[in-house]
């Protein structure tokens, strides 16, 4: 459990899940609406927190192929 104190592990984590949440909302955004005004965006950001969500806890269950220990 070295990693929760590794800062390069956190970077990593949250570039993944800020990635997460921009593709989930993307996601949402093309199948729900037509014009932006049609997008509901309490869900669409709704969504793409629990996208972050889940992609962080993910990394902490599973862990992360690309990232190495020094």
């Amino acid at each position: 459990m070295e990693w929760i104190k590794d800062k390069k592990w956190w970077s990593m984590a949250l570039g993944r899940a800020i990635r997460t949440i921009a593709q989930a909302m993307l996601s949402y955004i093309g199948t729900s609406a037509t014009f932006l005004h049609d997008v509901n965006w309490l869900l669409a950001i709704s969504a793409g927190v629990m996208g972050g969500l889940v992609s962080l806890l993910t990394s902490v269950a599973v862990g992360m192929p690309e990232y190495k220990e020094e």
